[in-house]
This record gives C-alpha cells, sequence and structure tokens, in this order.
C-alpha cells in the first residue's frame, strides 16, 4: 500500500531535487545539465549584489511573520467566541459560514478584491467615504499592501484553524467547569483559568510549528494580487524568483535563490521541531 505513496514522494519531490545543481551553473536550457558550464558560487554573488534582493527578503521575512501572528490570535479568539454559542445549529451555520473561504483558490479571491477594494467603485472605498475618509488604494499603495495581503489570507484562512481550535477545545474535561461553576466562576473566569489553558499545547504546538513559513509569504495570493507599483512593498523571494527565472530567463540564479531559501526553511522547520518536541511533546516519529 506504501508503494504508490513513495514512487510518488520519489518522482515529484526527491528526483527534481538533481536541478539544484543549476543554481551553481550558468545554465543553458539547449546544452542541459550535464553540459552547461560550472561557474561555482557566482550566482549567489551576484544575488547578494541585487539592489531588490535585501528589500525582497525583508517584505518576505515582515508579510510571513505578520500573517503567522494574525494567524494565531484570530483563530484562537474566534474559537472562544464560537464555544460560546449555546444554539449548536448556530454555531455549525458560523463554522460552515467562516471556512467556506478556504475552498476558494486565490484567482477566484483576487478578482473579488480587485472589485471590492477598488478605489473607485469598491465596497469598501464606497463606506470610507460614507465615513468621510478619503478612498485607499489598497493595492495599489506601499503603505496598505501588506496589511491588505495580511488581512486578505487571514479571511480565508482563518475558519480552518479555527476548527482545530475549537476540537482542542471539545477535547477539555467537562467536569472541570462543572468545579468552576460550583465555585461561583463566570464563563469569562471559565475561560481564562480553564480553556485557554486546555487550549495551552496545541497553541504552542501550532505557534512553533509556523516557524518553518517565515519565509513562505504566500505565492500564488502575492502574484494575483501585486502588481509593479508594490513590489517595493509586496515583492517576495518567490515572485522575486517567478520574475528571474521564467520571465527574465535566468535559470541559474533563480535557483540559486530558491536554493537558499531552502536551506533556511530547512534549517526553521528543524529548530521548529525541535521546540515542539520540547515544550508540547510532538514527534514525527
Amino acid at each position: 500500500m506504501l508503494i504508490p505513496g513513495l514512487a510518488a514522494i520519489l518522482i515529484f519531490s526527491y528526483y527534481p531535487m538533481a536541478g539544484a545543481a543549476i543554481a551553481f551553473q550558468k545554465f543553458i536550457p539547449t546544452k542541459g545539465l550535464f553540459h552547461s558550464k560550472w561557474i561555482g558560487l557566482d550566482n549567489f554573488r551576484y544575488v547578494m549584489e541585487l539592489p531588490d534582493f535585501y528589500q525582497v527578503l525583508w517584505n518576505t521575512v515582515y508579510i510571513a511573520i505578520m500573517k503567522i501572528l494574525a494567524g494565531l490570535v484570530i483563530p484562537i479568539v474566534v474559537a472562544l467566541l464560537l464555544n460560546e454559542i449555546r444554539k449548536e445549529a448556530m454555531k455549525r451555520f458560523m463554522q460552515t459560514l467562516i471556512y467556506l473561504p478556504h475552498f476558494l483558490s486565490w484567482v477566484i479571491l483576487s478578482g473579488i478584491l480587485l472589485d471590492v477594494l477598488s478605489p473607485k467603485t469598491g465596497i469598501v472605498n464606497a463606506g470610507l467615504q460614507g465615513l468621510g475618509i478619503e478612498p485607499i488604494f489598497f493595492l495599489g499603495d506601499n503603505r496598505w499592501f501588506p496589511f491588505t495581503l495580511v488581512i486578505s489570507n487571514e479571511w480565508k484562512e482563518f475558519g480552518f484553524s479555527t476548527i482545530v481550535y475549537l476540537a482542542a477545545i471539545l477535547g477539555i474535561n467537562p467536569a472541570l467547569y462543572e468545579a468552576a461553576r460550583v465555585d461561583g466562576a463566570g464563563r469569562w473566569k471559565q475561560t481564562l483559568h480553564i480553556t485557554l489553558p486546555g487550549m495551552a499545547p496545541i497553541i504552542v504546538l501550532l505557534a512553533t510549528l509556523s516557524i518553518g513559513n517565515v519565509l513562505n509569504a504566500g505565492f500564488e495570493q502575492v502574484f494575483n494580487l501585486y502588481s509593479p507599483i508594490v513590489y517595493q512593498s509586496g515583492d517576495i523571494i518567490d515572485t522575486f524568483v517567478y520574475r528571474i527565472g521564467m520571465i527574465d530567463a535566468q535559470y541559474g540564479v533563480a535557483t540559486a535563490v530558491g536554493l537558499f531559501k531552502s536551506l533556511v526553511s530547512l534549517i526553521l522547520i528543524s529548530t521548529s521541531y525541535f521546540l515542539a518536541y520540547r515544550f508540547a511533546n510532538y514527534r514525527i516519529f
């Protein structure tokens, strides 16, 4: 039963890793991997000397960290609020409602956001104008674009994380709540002293595992929403690699950037799993 899965991993995950050698070559597609000139670390030096590289690196880390923090705080708050709903039908309806955007691709959502956030015809700016606030070009202003990415990403994904935290809440012993009520604790005290401590292991686990995503700011989302106007604040490593490799055809340089990101991500993921084992007793094997 494991053979098909192992075969898929070997073919689609490990076999393509041989292409990492392109990072050390002046790769020419017509010559192929074995006949292109080897240039050592020249591609890495070239990347490090690019004036935009460090801005791209900063954008990636900045956006990713904001997404990680929002992805921890908002689902916890929403899970606690949903847990307070006593009518089961209403709770299930709300869970379904907030979970639905998770199934929509960024291709679809980007079209929706382009309309909703339009400075001239968008409903958001129409509301702002009604409050006497000047229209904001959310997708074309470097001051607002990173926050637009974070908020729209959280709107799409927080429902999935909320379900994880709700499952953690359901695993708490009901007898603890009964004892707290007998002692006169209200809902706030129960949440503070029972629910949150009961959720603590899964919160610590997800927080530590999220460290590995520090260099993953979301290629699909950024690619569908950004434009040259907001490259200064919205260009991330993945979109940077896409433009260098697919548009400029600098395959060696693009592979060098991708390899750099992969090595840093490997270190971060290894660190996150160590921390998850240390603080949440989480083990892969």
